[in-house]
């Protein structure tokens, strides 16, 4: 079966290929997706394109080169395997496949059905939501906490609007003035820029000196973890929603002091580490964040569409890719449209 696919060669050098997908009869856990559109992630996805993930680079990794990129896409069930029972064929879904024509794909990785009122684009670009989401699942929220936000990019701004939804008072910290606008538009009441002093008076003038009870780095930079770190409150808790990739140095001794001293919790918030499906007494999975995200969608309280700036052809890919990376203030959001 031929198909087209996304496939990183090495750092900043992308292209779409004809592949041969297995012709063999499906697994009884497998489907045949024929993709309407795909969305590209601002954060593993493009780490892996600029060679910032050290993995790609090691053979035998998940992400090695040649990489065939991509998990978040939308499109239609063609066929499906004997034990498939959660989709039909002709369903519209949403599953965690790569940029591709068609998919082969298995549904022990997640597969909803969309809501037939939500745009397919709308619908492939909130896997970006389940990445953020997993934030305010990990966090322990109680009484009318305050929470900061290190980073208002595409997953920063929807881990902004889930507290928000989540009834906390939330301030969004960016020093690009385009995103935390952006922020604004999407229902983040409260944004602030400038250097670290600045950002950190400007928390404590809004917790009455407190700092904010929950602080979140949705950069994934260990120097922006140590930022938010000194934003938190007293018994506070430190969220580390990015993956942090960068070399930083610094007095780590300090920085255990730091959360020793204060009764800091620091909460690791890897999506991978939830599981699929819900299991007997989980009710913790990244099926139901999914459906919780549909569901936040279609009563109005979570806004995707305008992080939106780009729909472009596969063969385009370069351009998205380098959008993202040196003009991240005007391609906040790339999907790829295949059918």
């Amino acid at each position: 079966m031929n198909a087209q696919q996304v496939v990183v060669s090495g750092p900043h050098a992308v292209s779409v290929e004809s592949i041969q997908l297995p012709d063999t009869p499906l697994g009884p856990n497998e489907l045949i997706i024929d993709t309407e559109c795909t969305f590209i992630s601002t954060g593993t996805e493009l780490s892996i394109y600029t060679g910032r993930e050290p993995r790609a680079f090691r053979p035998g990794e998940w992400c090695t080169f040649p990489f065939q990129s991509g998990y978040a896409n939308v499109g239609i069930v063609r066929d499906r395997g004997s034990n498939v029972t959660r989709v039909q064929a002709g369903d519209r879904v949403f599953s965690y496949g790569r940029h591709g024509s068609i998919v082969r794909y298995n549904q022990d990785r997640l597969i909803v059905r969309v809501p037939e009122d939500v745009d397919s684009v709308v619908a492939a670009a909130s896997r970006m939501a389940g990445v953020a989401l997993t934030a305010p699942l990990v966090a322990e929220i109680s009484g009318n906490p305050t929470v900061a936000i290190f980073g208002l990019g595409l997953v920063g701004n929807l881990a902004a609007q889930a507290f928000g939804i989540r009834g906390c008072r939330v301030i969004g910290v960016d020093p690009v003035e385009a995103r935390r606008a952006l922020a604004e538009r999407c229902g983040v009441p409260l944004t602030v820029g400038g250097d670290e002093a600045e950002v950190q008076q400007f928390i404590l003038e809004q917790t009455n000196g407190q700092g904010a009870d929950i602080t979140v780095d949705a950069v994934g930079h260990s120097a922006v973890v140590r930022q938010a770190l000194r934003a938190t409150a007293r018994y506070g808790q430190v969220i580390i929603l990015g993956t942090p990739r960068t070399p930083v140095e610094g007095d780590l001794t300090e920085i255990l002091a730091d959360i020793h001293m204060r009764f800091i919790t620091v909460r690791g918030a890897l999506e991978w580490q939830l599981p699929m499906y819900p299991d007997a007494g989980n009710h913790v999975s990244q099926y139901r964040k999914q459906q919780m995200i549909f569901d936040w969608m279609a009563r109005g309280l979570l806004h995707i569409e305008p992080l939106i700036s780009h729909r472009l052809p596969p063969h385009e890919i370069s351009r998205g890719y380098e959008g993202l990376f040196r003009e991240p203030q005007t391609y906040t959001g790339v999907a790829l449209i295949w059918k």
